[in-house]
């Protein structure tokens, strides 16, 4: 498949990218996962925390953080850490940006929400949100943010609390997943056989057999004749069925008046020498076959 013929079936639509905000400069923060869980259960207009950076002259500046009581009021019983400290790196091989983006339904709430706070007369209004809602999804935004300058790891501070938390954790960690439990009814289970039926039975019918003996080299040739009338190629374990002998006897009359066939397309079988070959050709077989048809037509 062409490039070309991909482009027609992939509709690729291009749209706008705000990049009023490219330049300014954002911070990328990893913080613990206790604190992102919180974070998530906040509504959007609650204070979660409070950035502190002190500067020193000479020094690099040192960034802390602190939960606010609000978002420890979230879930009382559950005991994090509140202060924290940011490990500040520069951001000097890569380009990073972070970039948003505003669903159709989110952007004609926003543009509707703009033109009522424009004024104008109830009408109008009620006109220019119809029209906004009823716009296709070209209304989807897309912004950059800006670029990271900076990367900050949050680690918190190695106090009483944290360590409980982390004590829990580890405890928590170390719970077996699979636990014992009493059952108060019969569990089906299969209890282990020394032997299986079927290996009795053919162990049963090879004794039945009995070991194999030589036959006569004479009647065995007859019998391989036989089969070799029947079939042209054979395979050694089939001929083994068919003569009943032990294999090493079998092949060393099978050298004497057969072939061992080592290329496709009937590998590794066996077929009669020339000189013991009776089939017919390919013509006979077309002059049997146009005399077939005349003794039918003559009919």
């Amino acid at each position: 498949m062409s490039k070309d013929d991909i482009k027609d079936k992939v509709q690729i639509i291009d749209k706008d990218l705000d990049l009023s905000n490219a330049g300014r400069g954002v911070w990328l923060v990893k913080v613990p996962k206790y604190i992102a869980q919180k974070w998530e259960k906040a509504p959007s207009n609650m204070d979660v925390g409070k950035l502190r950076i002190s500067k020193t002259p000479g020094q690099k500046a040192q960034v802390s953080l602190s939960l606010t009581p609000a978002v420890l009021a979230l879930d009382p019983e559950e005991k994090i850490p509140t202060e924290h400290v940011l490990d500040v790196s520069q951001v000097t091989k890569q380009t990073l940006g972070v970039f948003s983006h505003m669903a159709p339904a989110e952007a004609a709430a926003a543009a509707a929400a703009a033109a009522a706070a424009a004024g104008g007369n109830s009408t109008e209004n009620s006109t220019s949100a119809s029209q906004v809602s009823a716009a296709p999804t070209d209304n989807e935004k897309l912004y950059m943010e800006g670029r990271i300058v900076q990367k900050l790891e949050c680690r918190p501070i190695a106090d009483t609390c944290y360590m409980k938390l982390k004590l829990e954790s580890i405890r928590k960690a170390s719970e077996p997943q699979r636990r014992v439990q009493p059952i108060d009814k019969i569990v089906q289970n299969y209890k282990p056989v020394k032997d299986h039926a079927h290996n009795i039975e053919y162990r049963e019918r090879k004794k039945a057999e009995g070991k194999k003996a030589r036959d006569d080299k004479n009647a065995v040739m007859d019998m391989l004749f036989n089969a070799f009338e029947k079939h042209q190629y054979y395979n050694i374990k089939d001929l083994v069925k068919i003569t009943n002998q032990p294999i090493s006897y079998l092949k060393e009359i099978l050298k004497d008046v057969c072939d061992y066939n080592m290329k496709n397309p009937h590998k590794n079988m066996w077929e009669l020498k020339k000189e013991y070959r009776h089939y017919k050709t390919e013509e006979k077989k077309e002059e049997d076959g146009e005399e077939h048809k005349s003794g039918s037509d003559s009919d």
